[in-house]
C-alpha cells in the first residue's frame, strides 16, 4: 500500500486548458443534452404511436434510443456541465463509482444492441423469406433482455464486486471530466494488476467481440447487394442499413481510437476530447442519422407535426 491519507472524495479537472470559453461551452453542452432528449424521445414516441413502424428495426432502435443514448449522456453530463461553473468539481467515491458503473454498463449494452441490429439488417436481406419466421417478436424480446443482463452482469462482476473494495489514498484528482476507470485505478492504494487484466480481457470481449460480428454481418450483407443485378435495387436495399452502418463506424471508430492509444499523458488529453464525441455528439447525431434516410419516419413524423389534433396515427 501506498503512503498516504486514505481519500473520500475525487476531484474532477475537466478542461482546465479552456479558460475564458466555460460559459459559452456551458451553453453550447447543455443544448446539445436538450437536442439529444428531444431527437431520441421524439423517435421512441413516434415509433410506438405509428402501428407499421412497430418492427424489430424499431424496437431496437427504441432500446438504443431510450436506455442508452438518453441514459448514457445522462449520466456525465452533470458533472460535465459542474466542471464549467465550479473550479474544484468534487464528487465522492461512492457517487464516482456509481457513474462509472452506468457508463461502461450501459456502454457495453449500446455494443451488444448495435451488434444485435446488424443481425437483423443481415436477415432482413440475406434472408428476406425466412425472417418473418425467424425475427420473431418474442425472439427481439429475448436478444434485447440478453444485451441487458450481459451488459450489467461484466460491468457489475468488475466494479462494483472487485473496484468498490479498492483503497483510495494520496491524489485524488481524476484528469477527466467523468469517473473513467483507467484514472480511477491510478488512485488505488494497492496492486490493480489483475484488476486491468480482467478489465481488458472484458474489453477485448465486448468490443472487438462485437465489431467482428458487425463486420461478419455486413460481409454478408454486401455480397448479397453486390448480387441485385439493377442499381436502383442495390442502392435501395443498401439504404435499409446505412444508418445503422454509419453509426458503428462512428462509435467504434471513436472507441478504438480511445483504447488502442498508448496511455502518455497527451494521450489522455485527447482522449477526453474523443469522450466528448463519444458521449454527447454521437447520441445527439444518432436521432438525424435514423431518419435523415429513412422515409417511413420522416413520414410519420410530418403527419404528426401537420395533424397535432388527431392525437394518434392511422
Amino acid at each position: 500500500m501506498r503512503n498516504g491519507t486514505v481519500i473520500t472524495e475525487f476531484i474532477l479537472l475537466g478542461f482546465p486548458v479552456i479558460q475564458g470559453l466555460q460559459t459559452p461551452l456551458f451553453i453550447a453542452i447543455l443544448l446539445i443534452y436538450i437536442l439529444t432528449l428531444t431527437g431520441n424521445g421524439l423517435i421512441i414516441a413516434i415509433v410506438w404511436a405509428v402501428p407499421r413502424l412497430q418492427i424489430p428495426m424499431y424496437f431496437f432502435l427504441c432500446n438504443l434510443s431510450l436506455f442508452l443514448e438518453i441514459w448514457y449522456t445522462t449520466t456525465v453530463i452533470a458533472k460535465l456541465l459542474e466542471t464549467f461553473v465550479v473550479a474544484r468539481t468534487v464528487i465522492c467515491i461512492s457517487c464516482c463509482l456509481l457513474q462509472a458503473f452506468f457508463h461502461f454498463f450501459l456502454g457495453t449494452t449500446e455494443f451488444l444492441i448495435l451488434t444485435i441490429m446488424s443481425f437483423d439488417c443481415y436477415l432482413a436481406i440475406c434472408k428476406p423469406l425466412h425472417y418473418p419466421t425467424i425475427m420473431t417478436s418474442k425472439l427481439c424480446l429475448r436478444l434485447a433482455l440478453s444485451s441487458w443482463v450481459v451488459g450489467f452482469t461484466t460491468v457489475f462482476c468488475l466494479q462494483m464486486m472487485l473496484f468498490s473494495q479498492l483503497p483510495f489514498c494520496g491524489n485524488n484528482v481524476i484528469s477527466h471530466f467523468y469517473c473513467d476507470v483507467g484514472p480511477i485505478l491510478k488512485e488505488a492504494c494497492t496492486d490493480t494488476s489483475i484488476l486491468e487484466l480482467l478489465g481488458v480481457l472484458a474489453t477485448v470481449l465486448v468490443i472487438p467481440g462485437s465489431l467482428l460480428f458487425n463486420m461478419i454481418s455486413y460481409i454478408y450483407i454486401l455480397f448479397t447487394i453486390l448480387q441485385i443485378p439493377s442499381a436502383t435495387g442495390r442502392q435501395k436495399t443498401f439504404s435499409t442499413c446505412a444508418s445503422h452502418l454509419t453509426v458503428v463506424c462512428l462509435l467504434y471508430g471513436a472507441i478504438l481510437f480511445m483504447y488502442l492509444r498508448p496511455t502518455a499523458h497527451s494521450a489522455f488529453k485527447i482522449n477526453k476530447v474523443v469522450s466528448v464525441l463519444n458521449t454527447i455528439l454521437i447520441p445527439l447525431l444518432n436521432p438525424f442519422i435514423y431518419t435523415i434516410r429513412n422515409k417511413e419516419v420522416k413520414g410519420a413524423l410530418r403527419k404528426a407535426m401537420t395533424c397535432p389534433k388527431t392525437g394518434h396515427a392511422k
